[in-house]
């Protein structure tokens, strides 16, 4: 058999089916073999080559998806002209509004069934969100004097796996009602640590998300 001299070149022809199946049919109504019909000719043995599993596909389809949201992130930790306790809720809202969180939630990945991704997601938040984004931020806000606390590692733990878990309404199968309501506990319980992140606009961005996964689900 001949070798492929262009992996790579098959890797993001691979992952350009997958997202556009996903997008159209959803995670859950989308088979590797729907995605080999769509490949021109390619076979099943070239995507397993690349893919273990089908949820190996949408973990490499997401991250590719926020390989650039994160770089964005990184900018505004990096921003120089914002205090911790604004640059903190200026993350939290771009993360929330930016474009692409509409392509994860139109996928309308159902978690119970897919254990692994949701271990991909926490692991992600507590080794990856908490540590290089959250912490250094509220570390500065410590700093500045716009944030007080004396855990600024657990505190960032609990605010991102409270965001990107609990508030997640693909987890929970949240309704756009409960979402909404999730998004108030969150502001009051954030509100205690004296930090304002949430506001009206992000508010209806969440009831809009979980409206968006319901539909596509």
């Amino acid at each position: 058999m001949a070798r492929n001299k262009h992996p790579e070149e098959t890797v993001n022809r691979i992952l350009d089916v997958a997202f556009r199946l996903f997008m159209e049919k959803g995670y859950e109504h989308t088979s590797i073999q729907n995605i080999i019909d769509n490949l021109g000719g390619l076979s099943k043995g070239a995507i397993y080559h690349h893919f273990k599993s089908k949820e190996d596909l949408l973990i490499a389809v997401t991250d590719r998806i926020t390989a650039e949201s994160n770089q964005m992130l990184a900018r505004l930790r990096d921003d120089k002209e914002l205090c911790g306790k604004d640059k903190l809720k200026t993350i939290f809202k771009s993360s929330i509004m930016r474009p692409v969180q509409n392509d994860l939630f139109t996928m309308a990945l159902d978690f119970h069934s897919n254990p692994k991704f949701l271990f991909s997601l926490l692991h992600d938040t507590m080794e990856e969100a908490a540590p290089h984004y959250i912490q250094p931020i509220i570390e500065e806000g410590i700093a500045d004097g716009s944030i007080q606390t004396k855990h600024p590692k657990q505190l960032a733990e609990l605010v991102i796996l409270v965001a990107n878990v609990w508030m997640n309404p693909m987890i929970f199968d949240d309704s756009r009602e409960d979402a909404c309501c999730k998004c108030m506990i969150f502001d009051q319980m954030m509100k205690g640590f004296g930090l304002d992140i949430m506001d009206e606009e992000m508010l209806e961005r969440i009831g809009e998300l979980a409206s968006i996964y319901q539909k596509n689900k």
